[in-house]
This record gives structure tokens, C-alpha cells and sequence, in this order.
């Protein structure tokens, strides 16, 4: 139990030292139980192998439980850019790419902001951005 108090143990903030220790003791009774001796540099790997997995398995579950963040979904109610004249069809400029665009309702006017109501393939319908939500 000599390795449990070397200076590499006690450079470890408090909670680490806490964990380290308690991880060290019990590898150590099951290499008594086992009658197989296992050395404090064997044990740090383990340690550090564990600490490992659990951390890569910490972030699939993260990352699995995070938002979709990208795609034509996200896409709704964001502003675009007309870039031709919308009668009904033309081009807007919505996330940085060049988008068909379809407008519900009257003609819109080119270099006008407009809010993508659906999106369905590689088409965006939208409609005339208002004043009122411009002020807010």
C-alpha cells in the first residue's frame, strides 16, 4: 500500500486522491484474494483505463441525448435573403446556401427578408418578413 502515498497520488486534487485510494485498496484485496500481485504502476493503467472508458461512454450517452442541430428541420422560422424576385418561385440565401424558395401569398422583391415557414426537399416556403417582429 506503500504506492497509495507517492508523491503522483498526492499531487491529485482531493476528490481524485479520494477516488485513486479507494480504487487502489480494492485492487489490492482482490489481488490478495486471487494471490496474484499486482504492482502500482498496473494498478495507475487500470485506473486510467477505466477512467477512459467511462469517459467515452459518458459521451455517447451525451451525444445521443443531444438536439439534432443541423438539417432542413432546424431550418424553420430562421430569416433567409431573397436574391431574385419571389412570383412565386425564386432563390433566397438562407444559412450561407442558395435555396429554391416558394412564396405563400404575394410577390416578394429581391434583397428582402423573408422567415421559411416549411421545408419540404430542397424547397423553402416562406413568407414576407413583418415589420412588427423587425421592432421587437
Amino acid at each position: 500500500m506503500l504506492f497509495m502515498e507517492s508523491p503522483f497520488v498526492e499531487s491529485l486534487p482531493e476528490e481524485l486522491e479520494a477516488l485513486f485510494k479507494a480504487l487502489s485498496k480494492a485492487l489490492f484485496k482482490v489481488s490478495e484474494a486471487l494471490s496474484v500481485g499486482i504492482t502500482g504502476p498496473v494498478i495507475v493503467v487500470i485506473i486510467f483505463a477505466v477512467a477512459f472508458i467511462a469517459f467515452v461512454i459518458f459521451a455517447i450517452i451525451k451525444d445521443k441525448r443531444r438536439k439534432l442541430a443541423t438539417g432542413t428541420e432546424d431550418m424553420i422560422g430562421k430569416v433567409a435573403v431573397t436574391q431574385t424576385e419571389l412570383n412565386p418561385t425564386g432563390t433566397v440565401l438562407a444559412e450561407g446556401e442558395l435555396w429554391t424558395a416558394i412564396a405563400a401569398g404575394s410577390k416578394i422583391k429581391a434583397d428582402e427578408e423573408v422567415v421559411i415557414t416549411k421545408v419540404a426537399g430542397l424547397k423553402l416556403w416562406v413568407t414576407k418578413k413583418s415589420k412588427e417582429k423587425e421592432d421587437k
